[in-house]
């Protein structure tokens, strides 16, 4: 090879000459299909269908029993009904308290996560050292991996008898402290996806601020942050999709108690609340108050997706691509 002579310049002559075994000599003649390659790729495709498959039988079997829950009861009263009282006579059957329960929490939890999260985001990325990075990053990440039920109890024996120091008139079981718990399980979401959108953001764009006089408060105000706006508000609206779904934590520390009055001192009850209370109970099979499982279900998936698609549409419409 000559001094001026491309890198790839032998390669490429060789596959033009079709001297493929001495190019893929190591692999043979085709090595795309060698058997391990065909292994590893019908593999991850069948595990991709797998998942496909499994998703589409969750959105069949919502769908079967809930058509069969509506059979029995009004559509329009499911949707615009005050009162939830699904057992003994007469029932009422409007999601609107439930509704109103999750909403509570899911907003409530908005208000703990995204002000420490997107904080701790913003400290970890621009300000603090590679040793501080390398001990508060985990410990922000231990925070997701503690189990849900960890939260309700902790929120029943103890912010709870917290807050009734401050709310003497609070109930045990209470919105206020559902909406601490659930805050801070779903911190790690956003403080972890604004990192990553944050670091996203190319180290040129930053430099050129400072090479213009911008005090480091002013690039990370002015120019990291903006660059990085789609990447934050969809860790917002993933971690209040999160929060909606939440379950254990809620249904521990929430209560059972649906209403309308948006008191964060009082009991409510919450769609993935009433979910595990009809679970748990004697319901028969077949039942008006067994198919309402799948009635709840069904519009808490709806609502899901809803945001995780918003996110979705919301990052792809204003992602910066930087090259």
């Amino acid at each position: 090879m000559t001094e001026n002579q491309p890198p790839g310049s032998l390669l490429t002559r060789a596959v033009a000459g079709k001297d493929r075994r001495a190019v893929f000599a190591r692999y043979g003649d085709r090595p795309s299909y060698s058997f391990r390659e065909r292994a590893l790729r019908y593999t991850l495709r069948s595990l991709a269908y797998l998942t496909i498959l499994i998703t589409t039988l969750i959105i069949v079997i919502l769908l079967v029993d809930s058509v069969r829950f509506f059979q029995m009861a009004s559509l329009l009263e499911f949707f615009t009904g005050t009162r939830w009282e699904p057992f003994g006579s007469p029932k009422h059957l409007g999601i609107l308290p439930l509704l109103s329960g999750s909403l509570m929490v899911s907003l409530g939890s908005l208000l703990v996560c995204v002000p420490f999260g997107f904080g701790s985001a913003i400290f970890l990325t621009m300000y603090a050292s590679r040793r501080t990075q390398a001990v508060v990053s985990p410990i922000v990440e231990i925070l997701g991996g503690i189990p849900t039920v960890v939260y309700g109890y902790f929120a029943i024996t103890a912010v709870s008898p917290w807050l009734a120091n401050f709310f003497p008139q609070i109930d045990i079981f209470n919105a206020l402290s559902a909406s601490i718990v659930v805050g801070i399980s779903i911190l790690p979401t956003v403080s972890s996806l604004s990192s990553d959108a944050i670091r996203a953001v190319p180290k040129s764009i930053q430099s050129a601020g400072y090479a213009i006089g911008m005090s480091k408060f002013h690039v990370v105000v002015k120019v990291t942050l903006p660059a990085a706006i789609s990447g934050i508000v969809a860790s917002f609206i993933l971690a209040f999709a999160r929060a909606i779904g939440e379950t254990m934590a809620v249904s521990l520390a929430a209560g059972s108690t649906p209403n309308m009055n948006w008191n964060y001192l009082s009991s409510i009850q919450t769609m993935t609340a009433f979910i595990v209370q009809i679970s748990m109970v004697d319901t028969p099979a077949g039942s008006l108050e067994y198919y309402t499982i799948y009635a709840v279900g069904l519009t808490l998936f709806a609502i899901t997706f809803a945001f995780n698609f918003a996110a979705y549409r919301f990052v792809k419409r204003f992602r910066e691509v930087y090259r």
